[in-house]
């Protein structure tokens, strides 16, 4: 599990975040455009309204979660019509310095920003284009043999607007680039390094059924730093999702967690074991994510039908329809998804009606209770009903006691994960573990001997 907690506010505010802007210079450029074209100058009109059609074609792509994909169409196509706007119409004159230019080096600030959340040869590019572009429009009086320059009384307004809101952008990304750099990045910059330097590991804890056989396990993310020692996920995440680092970790667990997946796949005694992976909301959201899972699945000739990946409902801020045509494209290829603490949400029942769910994972915020309350025992039984009813496997997270395990397996869960059978372990343990003879549960209150080993 590699990110929860406070992920589906935070996606919410990047969403909400990323519209406003996309509005902002759709209205911006709509009111240059009416001018324009109150003035007679309809060719400029016609240009100046190609912003607005870009800003509202990346308001609908936004709100569809293609991050990504909106951060490459924004800044392409306003390098591009930054430079034609700036040879055409604002071409320098007798008391009028070109000013449109002034947006490039904004451009090039934001693109650095996305480059920090996601590295890019290609932002990089964008970069120095947006730089270089920059510097040669502000010392060369460059323009295109049919350039139609502004009138002056047009000009003499642009001259003082286009600096003033310029230079406001740039003074925001600034701003924003100094809360970045600040001190939760710092531990997020680590953690990049942590990433490049191999500090970062994988932790799996078993999953096992009613009669205590290992059928599986879930990847969990840990970080040993060599000065700090073992930093909690509860530290580490939340720097990393500030900063748009979760996409790229994401990543990384996936591939790690297939590779050992092709090693059991290698070995009789693990090739029927699946393995379940956290997908965060922002790694989902990503525009070539299904790209990125068929790749890592071909590359390390992992059977699909052995990974698992576990959904939150924050994943689902962007839009139900785009999560279930990317959870179709998967499941198409036999990865198989769960949709991970059923029932701590708002809207769980209306999403199994649309999701190709195969598991439900019940919250360990219920089993924890179950035994103590009515209410709770209830509304577990009721979950596993429903999941009965629609065919779908049940899974218990935060297993540790007899009398939870008793009662579960009394009301049917199938699948149980929790200390009870094993703390998360380093590979070489888990499938140490393994080699165990299975033995389920007893009603002692004692832990069985696989159980002991793993809590070491």
């Amino acid at each position: 599990m590699i990110g929860k907690g406070s992920e589906e506010q935070k996606t919410i505010r990047v969403i909400r975040a990323y519209q406003a802007a996309t509005l902002a210079v759709a209205l911006f450029s709509s009111v240059w455009t009416l001018i324009f074209a109150m003035n007679g100058l309809l060719a400029v009109a016609v240009a100046e309204s190609v912003p607005v059609i870009i800003s509202l074609a990346c308001f609908v792509l936004v709100s569809r979660g293609k991050f990504g994909l909106v951060n490459l169409i924004v800044q392409i196509s306003f390098l591009v019509f930054i430079i034609c706007f700036s040879l055409m119409f604002d071409v320098p004159e007798p008391g009028f310095p070109r000013v449109t230019h002034l947006f490039l080096p904004v451009l090039g600030m934001l693109g650095y920003l996305n480059h920090l959340r996601r590295p890019s040869r290609l932002q990089i590019l964008i970069i120095a284009a947006s730089v270089i572009t920059f510097i040669v429009l502000h010392a060369a009086d460059l323009r295109l043999p049919f350039a139609e320059p502004l009138p002056a009384e047009l000009r003499s307004v642009g001259i003082w607007m286009n600096p003033a809101i310029a230079t406001l952008v740039f003074c925001s990304t600034i701003y924003v680039l100094q809360k970045h750099l600040s001190a939760p990045t710092g531990l997020a910059r680590d953690l990049v390094r942590g990433m490049q330097r191999g500090e970062l590991t994988l932790a799996y804890q078993p999953q096992v059924d009613r009669e205590g056989k290992i059928v599986g396990a879930e990847a969990l993310l840990r970080w040993n730093h060599p000065t700090k020692g073992a930093i909690s996920p509860a530290s580490f995440i939340p720097a990393a999702e500030d900063v748009g680092l979760m996409p790229i970790i994401g990543s990384y667990v996936l591939d790690q967690a297939l590779s050992t997946l092709a090693l059991w796949q290698a070995d009789p005694k693990c090739a029927a074991l699946t393995l379940s992976v956290n997908v965060s909301a922002s790694q989902f959201n990503e525009s070539d994510f299904c790209v990125t899972v068929r790749d890592l699945l071909s590359r390390h000739g992992v059977d699909p039908k052995r990974l698992q990946l576990e959904l939150t409902e924050s994943v689902l801020i962007a839009g139900l329809e785009p999560v279930a045509d990317k959870m179709a494209e998967l499941t198409t290829l036999g990865v198989t998804f769960s949709l991970d603490d059923f029932g701590t949400g708002f809207s769980s029942l209306a999403y199994l009606r649309s999701l190709p769910v195969a598991e439900l994972k019940i919250d360990r915020s219920f089993v924890a209770s179950i035994t103590e309350s009515d209410r709770a025992a209830a509304l577990v039984r009721s979950i596993l009903t429903l999941a009965q009813d629609l065919g779908l496997r049940t899974v218990a997270e935060g297993v540790e006691t007899q009398a939870q395990f008793a009662f579960l397996d009394g009301v049917g869960c199938e699948i149980f994960q929790g200390w009870l059978f094993g703390r998360p372990m380093p590979l070489a343990e888990f499938e140490a573990l393994l080699s165990a003879p299975p033995e389920r549960p007893a009603a002692s209150g004692t832990l069985r001997p696989a159980a002991r080993l793993a809590a070491g």
